[in-house]
């Protein structure tokens, strides 16, 4: 199993990268998870603009699924003919969302996308076993365990601190987790979690390794959150990249 860091920025893009989208691959299948803003432009750079045989979208902020809207021009309107409809696990309402922001005439995208409604639980795509769980966020979203050949991708979406975050990731050989806020700073409660809170979450479910994303560069410090993850978390800590790639 293969994850290529796509966009990792937070909340919006950053002035380094796209925001959040995580490639995920084994046995020739492609899982695309999340598509925020601004990703379609590195899908292109580090995968191919047609390299996707599944999508997963968490939640259905912009940051996370704004560019599924314009990836229905590339499948719609491919010089050689429509593409096949992709499946696109995301919570209820993403087929009209995706609507909405494509068209202002809520065009259909049924054409391009077959959606399966999110909930937690755990079932297949592709070769991939996936446990998807509700976390601690202002709208419905979900976490992410991904698992092949005994091999275990965790990943936090966008969440505050909650137990399931914990039954997601534990054992994870990587703990992709996002830090948006930096500690000892009175932030927004329910909304994200800090570096040192990352750490805590990857001690208590005893991960191999630690991958932060989603920092935000315009509100924090990328040193102090890594500081307060490895204050936290005694295995090793890294900042994700975009075009970035873990073998598991």
């Amino acid at each position: 199993m293969r994850l290529t860091v796509l966009g990792c920025a937070g909340s919006f893009p950053g002035p380094e990268s796209a925001c959040s989208a995580y490639l995920v691959e084994a046995e020739g299948f492609r899982l695309l998870i999340d598509f925020g803003s601004g990703s379609l432009s590195a899908l292109q750079r580090y995968a191919g603009i047609g390299a996707v045989d599944a999508i997963m979208l968490t939640h259905l902020h912009c940051d996370h699924m704004l560019d599924a809207c314009t990836y229905v021009v590339v499948r719609r309107y491919a010089p050689g003919g429509p593409l096949p409809p992709l499946p696109v696990y995301a919570p209820m309402g993403a087929a009209e969302r995706i609507s909405a922001a494509y068209s202002a005439e809520n065009e259909p995208v049924d054409d391009v996308y077959t959606f399966y409604g999110l909930q937690p639980g755990t079932f297949p795509i592709g070769p991939f076993t996936v446990t998807a769980d509700r976390v601690n966020h202002p709208i419905e979203t979900y976490g992410v365990r991904v698992e092949h050949n005994g091999r275990v991708l965790a990943y936090s979406s966008d969440t505050a601190p909650c137990d399931a975050l914990l039954r997601l990731a534990q054992g994870a050989d990587l703990f992709l987790c996002e830090a948006s806020y930096l500690d000892g700073v009175a932030n927004p409660p329910d909304l994200h979690l800090t570096g040192g809170e990352a750490g805590e979450a990857a001690t208590k479910a005893d991960v191999g390794k630690l991958l932060l994303t989603h920092l935000v560069p315009a509100w924090g410090s990328e040193a102090s959150t890594v500081e307060a993850a490895s204050a936290a978390f005694v295995g090793p800590v890294e900042v994700v990249r975009p075009g970035s790639r873990y073998d598991l």
